[in-house]
């Protein structure tokens, strides 16, 4: 290990203890938030819904005017929906796409609902990018571009990291706003926080990511309650674990392993249980499942001295090249009911103004249709959904046909909004500053008095 290798080892060891407001510690935090935290009071926090496969925007979110539903259909079919299937989740006409009319995915009637409220906002045709970039310009490769695009994997980093890099990126950018609000939080464990496994979306520098399953805190069996029948050997399993140790890498794991302990045992004594509210968990949901887990937490951010939260959730099952349809459709009818219990929870804590709800995909699939499904894309229409959400349709909207500006082969969408944008949105929402912006999402500063988007107050 080399000397700078091993210092930024020791720095990062230093975080790792559950008592992570110790005091060189928590004094580091306080210069980070003072030089890159806005003065926003109050709880916040920011909830990534990641669809993983590449979620069909085309057919979540479809143009409602006469001829340009007749040209989506004519683009399309056979995986198109036909206008009078679309009447009860049609949307106003958007005035920022000069009066154009939109419907949403039929199944998605909670946020048609939530929509006419005011508490959706549709971000149309985001991707990512390093710089702002046209047709012409990707065509003769004259801009750099993101890296291995159309790859899962890799198009799942670039969403989450907080550089445009593909599989293997070290820092996400829900991590990285973390390390720089984490300070307003008195337990600095529970700031980052996945109901979905891990992600590098939630890694930072200095913060990690807590993980949780649906039911709550993840322990270690051998040390609640007995081991072989004895509270001797549990206890003694226990010191074992988490003992000090000359050796750097062992004595690293125990603490590790005793502020995950501590941690557990704090979260499952503050976390309330589902019943806490009237609306039940929708069956068989998964997603469900995760938001309900993110809810209690939100519930308890008093005991867990919670005053800025990043979590984590996924719903999987969107690489639909066959059956798109059916498969789509069902996947659509999990996420409407799971967000509809979500913000149902959040309204019954009154809190709803202060967590917004966002969606995030690995890309967006071709207009056309391979036969029965849809083939690996880039753009994508996502939503930010909640109280602090100013409804509507932001960005571009683009032409639903071939040969466009925004078109680079078979529908296939070339971002007019860059992820780092839409994601710069949130990270002021929740009060990074503009200074402390490039630590966060080091494109933005390409993308110049556009960096930020308004749908958030």
């Amino acid at each position: 290990m080399t000397r700078q290798s091993r210092r930024e080892f020791l720095k990062r060891a230093s975080a790792l203890s559950f008592a992570g407001t110790a005091a060189p510690f928590a004094l580091n935090l306080a210069s980070i938030g003072a030089a890159s935290a806005q003065s926003v009071g109050g709880y916040r926090a920011i909830v990534c819904l990641f669809l993983f496969g590449g979620n069909d925007h085309t057919n979540t979110v479809i143009p409602y005017d006469p001829t340009e539903h007749t040209a989506y259909l004519n683009a399309r079919t056979p995986i198109a929906f036909a206008r009078d299937a679309l009447t009860a989740t049609a949307i106003a006409p958007a005035a920022s796409q000069g009066g154009r009319p939109f419907a949403f995915h039929p199944a998605l009637t909670t946020f048609k609902t939530l929509y006419d409220a005011g508490k959706v906002a549709v971000v149309a045709n985001v991707g990512p990018l390093i710089v702002p970039t046209t047709r012409a310009q990707y065509r003769n490769g004259s801009v750099p571009l993101p890296p291995k695009l159309f790859s899962h994997n890799d198009q799942q980093s670039v969403w989450q990291a907080n550089t445009a890099v593909g599989e293997g990126a070290r820092l996400g950018w829900g991590g990285r706003v973390g390390d720089l609000l984490t300070s307003q939080n008195g337990l600095t464990v529970f700031t980052c926080i996945s109901a979905s496994g891990n992600a590098v979306f939630l890694s930072g520098r200095d913060v990690l990511q807590y993980q949780v399953s649906s039911s709550g805190a993840v322990s270690i069996s051998a040390i609640s309650g007995t081991l072989f029948g004895s509270s001797t050997a549990s206890s003694a399993y226990r010191r074992i674990i988490t003992r000090t140790s000359p050796h750097l890498f062992e004595n690293e794991l125990g603490q590790v392993t005793s502020r995950s302990i501590d941690a557990n045992a704090l979260l499952a004594s503050a976390l309330p249980p589902a019943s806490q509210f009237t609306t039940p968990v929708p069956a068989n949901n998964g997603l469900a499942s995760q938001l309900n887990v993110v809810a209690r937490m939100i519930f308890a951010r008093s005991a867990l001295s919670a005053n800025r939260q990043v979590f984590f959730v996924s719903l999987g099952g969107f690489d639909n090249h066959d059956t798109l349809l059916n498969e789509h459709n069902l996947r659509m009818q999990s996420m409407n009911a799971a967000v509809a219990a979500f913000y149902s929870w959040l309204q019954q804590m009154q809190i709803e103004n202060s967590v917004t709800l966002f969606t995030a995909s690995d890309f967006g699939r071709t207009l056309t249709s391979n036969g029965d499904g849809s083939d690996h894309g880039w753009g994508a229409h996502h939503f930010a959904i909640g109280g602090a959400v100013q409804g509507g349709v932001y960005g571009t909207f683009p032409q639903v046909q071939f040969n466009t500006n925004d078109d680079i082969g078979q529908g296939n969408l070339l971002p007019t909004t860059s992820v780092d944008q839409y994601a710069a949105t949130f990270a002021r929402w929740l009060g990074v500053a503009d200074a402390g912006m490039p630590d966060v999402l080091p494109n933005i500063v390409n993308f110049g008095t556009s960096r930020y988007l308004d749908f958030l107050v």
